[in-house]
C-alpha cells in the first residue's frame, strides 16, 4: 500500500514517523500537525513527571511494563542505544553488547533488566524512549507514556495496590483456597492436543515451556464480508499488519491486561471481549487466565474466578430450562454446595468477581439485549442465556467483570455497545512461530531446523500463523526428523496435502486397532459434515453420536486411540460431548467422506454450494477440490482401500465451471477463492482449460497476503502463459513479489502500480526480467518507492540478454528527501535509452 498522507482512507490518520519522507515538498497536513504537536506535548509532559519519581518508582513502573517495553523497543533498538551512547549513557561498546543481544531471545528484557540496575541509566531510558514517540507513535508506547503521566507519584502505588489480592474472611479464604485447587486440577487434567499418538496433559510444565504468548490486538476494523471468510481473511489482515509495521498500527494487548484500566477511562474495563477465528487459541488462552489466576501469578485482584463452557450450557438449559445464578455456580462448582451461604456473601462484593464464557459460537441460543425484563438478583429463576445476559448488561452483579470468547462470525448477537473492550487474537507473528517451533521440539537446534524447512514452503510458513495449522505441521515434522533423510516424503505443497498426511500417520499409528477405520470415518465424516452445514461444532453422545451410528463404537475407538486423534471427549453429570479438536479438522473429515462412502451424492452437495449464500463451506469446498486428485487418493488407499473416483471427476468439472466464470467477472473476492481451489487439484491441464492465456485477470485494490501470492503464482505459472495480470493499488511487500515470481515469468502484461513497492521487490523483479522463460512484455510500476538501488537493478535486468520488455512505465518516488529532479531525469534518460536500444536491436 502506497504511504500517503496520514489522513488517506488506507491508514486513517497521519504517522508523525514519516514527516520527514512525505512532507518535505509542501505544507504538512492538518492531520499530520495536529498529532505531531500532541506527541511533542506527551513527551514534554511526561519527562517534567518521570524526573520527580524516585528510583524505587522507576523500578516499580519498568517491572511492571517490561513486557511491552521490550515489544515496543525492537522496533528499533538501534535507536535508542545510539541516544544512550550520545548522551554518554552508555559507552559504545556497553551499546554494541547490548546490540549483539537483541536478536537472542529474550534479549531485550534482559536489556531493560540490566538498565534497572543503574539509577540514572534507567531514567534516561525512559526519556529516551519518550523522544522516540515523535519518530515512532506506538499506540502501546502511548498508552504507557499516557498512564504515567496522568499517574504520577500515585502510580506505583495503584500498581502494587492492584497486584494484591482482596482480602477475605478466614472461612471465605479457605473456600477460596478449595477453589482455587479445584481449577488448578481441572486446568492440569485437561487434555490439550494429541502429538500424534502423545497425548498432551496441561501441567505445571507445560504451560511453562510449551505456551507461547499469542498476538492479542485491541480489534482491528474489519467489513462484514472479512469477517465472513474469516479464514482467507484472518490470514490477510494478519500477513498486511506484519509487512505495515503492526507496532504502529495497533494496540497490543497481553493477556494479563485484558482488565486492565485505559488511560483515558477512570474504572478499568468490565465486560471483555475476545474474538478470534476457529483454532487461534481462544480456549487455550482461557486456560492459561484460570491456570495463572488458581497459582496466584495473574488476576490477583479477583476473590473467585468462575468459567462456563456455552457447550455446557446447551445441554443445562435442556434439563432446567430456568435456574437461578447462584444454581448455576454450583452446578459446574460442587465443593460450593456445602457453602451457599458463603457463596452468596461472596456474590455481595461483585468487583471482585471474573465470569469467563468461552465459546459464543457454540451456544445455541442467541444473547437478546432487547428483553424487557432481565435479572437482578442472583436468587431469582430466569433461563441461563438471561442470566448471561443480564450480567453483560450489568443488571445483575453491578460491577462483576465478564471476558466472553467467540469466532467473530457469532459476535452479532452481542450488544457490541455493552462492551468495554474487544481484543482480536491475531496468532502467531514470526517470532511467536520461531518460539513455538523451539518449545515443542523441545531442543531449540531441532526446532530451528524445522521451521528453516517449513520457511522454504510458502504454503507452510504462512499456515503458521493459527496454532492450529503450527501444531499440525510440528507434529508431522516431529515424524519427518525422526526418520533417516533417505526415507523422507515430499513436505506437502497444499493444505489438503498436509491434512492428508496428518490422517495418514493417524491410521498407520493405529494400523492394528480398530477393524473398520473406513467405516467410522465415513460415520464421522457424515457427522462433521452435518456440522459445517447447520454451523455445529459440538456433538451429544445420545444425539448426534446415536443418529449417526457412532455411539457403538466411541468405547473401543477410544479405548484403542484411534478417535483420540481426532476428537476431544469432555464428560459432566449431564451429558459427554465430542468435538473435533479444531474446526479445520471437521472439515477436513466431512469432504473426505465423499470419496470413502459409494452412497454419497455428490450432485446434491454440489447444488448446495452453488445455493449457499454465506461462508460456512469456504474452507470444506477447499479440502473437496484438494481431493479430487489421484496422488491424494494414494496416500489414503493403502489403509482405507479404494476412493471413489465418481466424485472427484464431478468435482472437477464443477470448478473448472465456477472458474471459467469467476476469474472473467466481477466478483474479485470469488476470483481469489476459485484460484485456491484450482491450487488444490494441482490440475494442470485443468488450470490451463480454466483460464486459457487471453486472460486479463484484474485483482486490483483487494487485500493479498504472502499466501495469496504463493497460490496464484503457482496457479498462473502452471497455465503457461497469461495475457494480463493487474495487481494495481495492492499493497505488495517484498515477500508478496518473491512469492508471485513464479507466475509473473508467464505474464506478458504485469501491472503493479501504487503497489508500495521498494527497492527490495526489485531483486524479484530483476529475476522475473533476466528469466529465460519470461514472457513478460509489459510492465507498469508508476507511483512506487523503488529508489536509487531499486531502479538500478531494473535498468541491469533491462540490459539482459533473456528481458524481452517492449514497455516500461516507471515513474517513481523516492524515500530519501534528496531526491532532486535532477536525479530523476538522469534515471529516466537510463531507462529510455535501454527501451529505444532494445526496440533497434529487434527492428534489426
Amino acid at each position: 500500500m502506497q504511504v500517503k498522507c496520514l489522513a488517506s482512507k488506507e491508514l486513517q490518520g497521519c504517522r508523525p514517523s514519516l514527516q520527514s519522507e512525505y512532507h518535505t515538498d509542501g505544507p504538512m497536513c492538518l492531520n499530520c500537525m495536529q498529532l505531531l504537536s500532541a506527541s511533542a506535548d506527551l513527551k514534554k509532559k511526561f519527562c517534567k513527571v518521570i524526573r520527580t519519581l524516585p528510583h524505587e518508582d522507576l523500578l516499580t513502573l519498568t517491572e511492571y511494563y517490561k513486557a511491552e517495553l521490550a515489544y515496543v523497543m525492537t522496533y528499533d533498538i538501534t535507536s535508542i542505544l545510539q541516544n544512550l551512547a550520545t548522551k554518554h549513557i552508555l559507552t559504545n561498546d556497553e551499546a554494541k553488547r547490548f546490540k549483539s543481544k537483541e536478536k537472542s531471545e529474550g534479549g531485550v528484557e534482559a536489556f531493560i533488566n540490566d538498565m534497572m540496575k543503574k539509577d540514572r541509566v534507567l531514567l534516561s531510558l525512559w526519556v529516551g524512549l519518550a523522544e522516540e514517540l515523535v519518530r515512532f507513535p506506538s499506540p502501546n508506547l502511548t498508552r504507557i507514556l499516557e498512564e504515567v503521566t496522568q499517574g504520577g507519584l500515585e502510580l506505583s502505588k495503584d500498581i502494587q495496590d492492584s497486584l494484591k489480592a482482596p482480602l477475605s474472611e478466614p472461612h471465605v479464604k479457605g473456600l477460596q483456597d478449595m477453589h482455587r485447587t479445584t481449577l488448578l486440577e481441572s486446568a492440569k487434567n485437561l487434555k490439550a492436543q494429541p502429538s500424534l499418538g502423545v497425548p498432551l496433559v496441561m501441567d505445571d510444565v507445560i504451560f511453562e515451556t510449551r505456551y507461547t504468548e499469542l498476538v492479542v490486538i485491541n480489534q482491528y476494523g474489519r467489513t462484514q464480508i472479512e469477517t465472513q471468510f474469516e479464514l482467507g481473511k484472518t490470514g490477510r489482515t494478519h500477513a498486511e499488519l506484519v509487512e505495515e509495521r503492526a507496532k504502529e498500527k495497533c494496540e497490543r494487548i497481553w493477556t494479563e491486561q485484558l482488565f486492565r484500566r485505559c488511560p483515558r477511562s477512570r474504572t478499568a474495563p468490565k465486560i471483555v471481549v475476545v474474538s478470534g477465528m476457529a483454532g487461534i487459541g481462544k480456549s487455550t488462552m482461557v486456560q492459561k487466565i484460570i491456570f495463572d489466576w488458581a497459582r496466584g501469578s495473574q488476576y490477583r485482584r479477583f476473590a473467585f474466578v468462575f468459567l462456563f463452557k456455552f457447550r455446557d450450557l446447551n445441554i443445562l438449559e435442556e434439563k432446567e430450562p430456568q435456574m437461578p445464578l447462584t444454581r448455576l455456580i454450583v452446578r459446574h462448582y460442587e465443593h460450593l454446595n456445602d457453602a451457599r451461604q458463603t457463596l452468596r456473601e461472596i456474590l455481595q462484593k461483585p468487583e471482585s468477581l471474573l465470569f469467563i464464557f468461552d465459546g459464543l459460537d457454540e451456544y445455541k441460543h442467541n444473547l437478546d439485549f432487547t428483553q424487557r425484563r432481565l435479572c437482578s438478583n442472583p436468587e431469582d429463576y430466569f433461563p441461563i442465556h438471561i442470566l448471561v445476559t443480564s450480567l453483560v448488561s450489568r443488571t445483575l452483579l453491578k460491577g462483576c467483570s465478564v471476558l466472553i470468547t467467540s469466532r467473530p462470525t457469532t459476535l452479532e448477537p452481542l450488544d457490541m455497545d455493552r462492551v468495554d473492550r474487544h481484543t482480536e487474537i491475531l496468532g502467531f507473528f514470526p517470532e511467536q512461530r520461531l518460539m513455538y517451533f523451539k518449545k515443542f521440539f523441545g531442543d531449540a537446534n531441532l526446532g530451528m531446523e524445522a521451521f528453516q524447512y517449513v520457511e522454504e514452503n510458502a504454503i507452510l510458513y504462512t499456515l503458521c500463523f493459527n496454532p492450529s495449522y503450527c501444531w499440525i505441521i510440528c507434529s508431522l515434522l516431529k515424524s519427518h526428523f525422526s526418520t533417516p533423510k533417505e526415507e523422507h516424503k515430499a513436505a506437502p505443497r497444499t493444505v489438503t496435502e498436509l491434512f492428508v498426511m496428518f490422517l495418514y500417520h493417524i491410521l498407520t499409528n493405529h494400523k492394528r486397532e480398530a477393524d473398520d477405520k473406513r467405516g467410522i470415518l465415513v460415520k464421522l465424516g457424515k457427522m462433521a459434515y452435518y456440522g459445517v452445514a447447520n454451523r455445529f461444532l459440538v456433538f451429544y453422545e445420545k444425539q448426534e453420536m446415536f443418529t449417526f451410528g457412532l455411539q457403538p463404537v466411541l468405547q473401543s475407538a477410544f479405548l484403542s486411540g484411534f478417535l483420540k486423534e481426532i476428537l476431544q471427549r469432555e464428560s459432566t453429570h449431564e451429558c459427554t460431548t465430542y468435538t473435533f479438536f479444531h474446526l479445520i479438522l471437521q472439515e477436513f473429515i466431512a469432504a473426505c467422506s465423499f470419496f470413502l462412502d459409494s452412497c454419497g451424492d455428490i450432485d446434491e452437495l454440489l447444488r448446495r454450494l452453488d445455493s449457499c449464500e454465506d461462508c460456512r463451506f469456504e474452507t470444506f469446498t477447499q479440502f473437496l477440490a484438494g481431493f479430487a486428485r489421484p496422488t491424494v487418493f494414494k496416500a489414503l488407499e493403502g489403509i482405507l482401500g479404494e476412493l471413489e473416483r465418481k466424485p472427484a471427476v464431478r468435482v472437477l468439472d464443477w470448478v473448472k465451471q465456477k472458474a471459467e466464470r469467476a476469474l472473467r467477472g466481477e466478483d474479485k473476492t470469488k476470483a481469489l477463492q476459485v484460484l485456491q481451489w484450482l491450487f488444490e487439484t494441482q490440475n494442470k491441464k485443468l488450470i490451463q482449460d480454466s483460464i486459457g492465456k487471453d486472460l486479463n485477470l484484474n485483482l486490483s485494490t483487494i487485500n493479498v497476503s504472502p499466501l495469496d501470492c504463493a497460490v496464484l503464482g503457482s496457479v498462473i505459472s502452471c497455465c503457461g502463459e497469461l495475457e494480463v495480470l493487474n495487481l494495481s493499488y495492492i499493497h505488495l511487500s517484498s515477500e508478496c513479489i518473491k512469492r508471485l515470481m513464479s507466475g509473473l515469468i508467464c505474464c506478458r502484461c504485469m501491472k503493479l502500480q501504487s503497489c508500495g513497492l521498494t527497492s527490495e521487490c526489485c531483486e524479484a523483479l530483476f529475476l522475473v526480467l533476466c528469466a529465460e522463460r519470461s514472457h513478460l512484455t509489459e510492465l507498469l510500476l508508476g507511483n512506487n518507492q523503488l529508489e536509487d538501488s531499486g531502479v538500478r537493478l531494473l535498468c541491469e535486468g533491462l540490459r539482459n540478454r533473456n528481458c524481452h520488455l517492449q514497455k516500461l512505465r516507471s515513474a517513481h518516488q523516492s524515500r530519501k528527501q534528496g531526491w532532486k529532479t535532477e536525479k530523476k531525469k538522469i534515471v529516466g534518460t537510463t531507462l529510455r535509452t535501454i527501451m529505444t536500444a532494445r526496440s533497434r536491436s529487434r527492428n534489426l
